[in-house]
C-alpha cells in the first residue's frame, strides 16, 4: 500500500464515518425510525469483511491483474463512488438521513440522479466498494470486500422501499416502474 492508496482509503471512510455522525435525522423526524437495524446490520459487514479482505489480499495470490493498473482503477472508481454518492446526498439535502427514516414535509425528490436511480447514493458506496475490492487487486478479496456489503445494502433497501410505499403509495409505485434501483438501466 502506497500513500496516495492511502488518503483514498482514509478520506473515504472518514467520510462516511462523518456522514453517520452528521446525518443520522435526529430530532427532525416526525415519524418513528423505519430503519429496522439495517444501518448497524450495514457498518458489522463493513467493518467485518472489509478487514477480512484486507488480510487474504496480503495472505493470499490470487491476482486479478499483474501491474499497478486494478489497484489504480480500484482507487479511481473509490474516488467516483465517492462523488456519486456525495452528489447525491447534495441533491436529496435536508431530507437525507443514515437512517432510514422520514423527515417532516416530506416529498419524494424524483428529479437529478433520482430521475434515473431510486438509490444513487447507495450506487455511489457500492461504487467505492467495488473499487476497494479491485484495488486490492485480489479476485477473492474482490469478492469478499463487496458481496457481502452488496447484500447489506440490498436488504437496506428492500426496508426502505417498503418504508416509501408505506408512505408514498401509488406515487412511489410509479416511480419504481420508471427508474432503476441501483444500476441505470439494468437494476
Amino acid at each position: 500500500m502506497n500513500i496516495v492508496s492511502s488518503i483514498i482509503y482514509l478520506a473515504w471512510f472518514l467520510s462516511e464515518i462523518l456522514l453517520h455522525r452528521i446525518l443520522r435525522g435526529g430530532a427532525q423526524t416526525d415519524k418513528k425510525k423505519q430503519d429496522k437495524g439495517s444501518l448497524a446490520y450495514i457498518w458489522l459487514v463493513i467493518i467485518i469483511f472489509l478487514n477480512v479482505a484486507f488480510f487474504i489480499a496480503f495472505k493470499t495470490r490470487y491476482i486479478i491483474t499483474p501491474g499497478p493498473l486494478m489497484p489504480r482503477i480500484g482507487l479511481t472508481l473509490i474516488l467516483l463512488g465517492m462523488i456519486l454518492r456525495f452528489a447525491a446526498i447534495q441533491q436529496l439535502g435536508r431530507l437525507f438521513t443514515v437512517v432510514v427514516t422520514i423527515r417532516k414535509d416530506h416529498v419524494l425528490k424524483t428529479d437529478g440522479l433520482y430521475s434515473i436511480l431510486r438509490h444513487p447514493a447507495y450506487t455511489g458506496s457500492l461504487l467505492s466498494f467495488l473499487g476497494f475490492g479491485l484495488s486490492l487487486n485480489n479476485w477473492l478479496a474482490m469478492a469478499v470486500a463487496f458481496i457481502p456489503v452488496l447484500a447489506a445494502f440490498i436488504h437496506r433497501i428492500n426496508v426502505e422501499e417498503k418504508m416509501l410505499t408505506t408512505q408514498f403509495g401509488e406515487e412511489y409505485i410509479n416511480y419504481m416502474k420508471h427508474t432503476s434501483r441501483l444500476v441505470p438501466w439494468i437494476y
